[in-house]
């Protein structure tokens, strides 16, 4: 299945050419010290297409959100996920889920949690065996509710800040 609906929302991989529109989220969501830059965002599409889950709303047919990331056979984050899509490994039996973003209009709508449960199904329809990401601690408790088990801190200092390491097994 290429796509699901979801309530107003149709939960799909995201197009070539929204690309912009997912790069505006990204700077709409993230500080700038956390935010992927628009380089990195669209080497990132173009190596893993098929890892850009988009929310796309049916009535203005626009993104409300997203969420991104990079296959890999590693097991543990690092920070050049985030900058070097070369690191993706279509056979990777882990994703390491690189960016979570729903526009401030969207929020509070169960968007995010129905990308990831999303996401979830079609790694697992994949084979792959993982998600990885990492979070602040204010948002540790929202993806331990979204399936994800807290590592600890992780190796990361991306953007100046101290991160948990999460994972759920699919």
């Amino acid at each position: 299945m290429d796509y699901m609906d979801y309530k107003n929302f149709t939960l799909r991989t995201m197009e070539p050419e929204e690309i912009e529109q997912a790069i505006a989220i990204e700077q709409i969501c993230f500080p700038p010290n956390e935010a992927c830059s628009p380089a990195h965002m669209r080497a990132r599409a173009a190596a893993a297409p098929d890892l850009f889950l988009v929310a796309v709303d049916r009535d203005t047919g626009k993104l409300a959100g997203y969420l991104n990331g990079l296959a890999t056979n590693e097991t543990v984050f690092r920070d050049e996920f985030f900058t070097d899509e070369r690191l993706h490994n279509p056979a990777g039996q882990t994703v390491m889920l690189l960016g979570l973003a729903v526009l401030p209009a969207y929020q509070m709508q169960g968007i995010a949690r129905a990308l990831v449960k999303e996401y979830r199904r079609r790694e697992q329809e994949r084979g792959r065996k993982a998600l990885l990401l990492t979070c602040l601690d204010t948002k540790v408790e929202m993806y331990n509710k979204l399936g994800f088990t807290d590592n600890g801190l992780a190796n990361s200092t991306w953007g100046g800040e101290q991160w948990h390491e999460m994972a759920c097994r699919i």
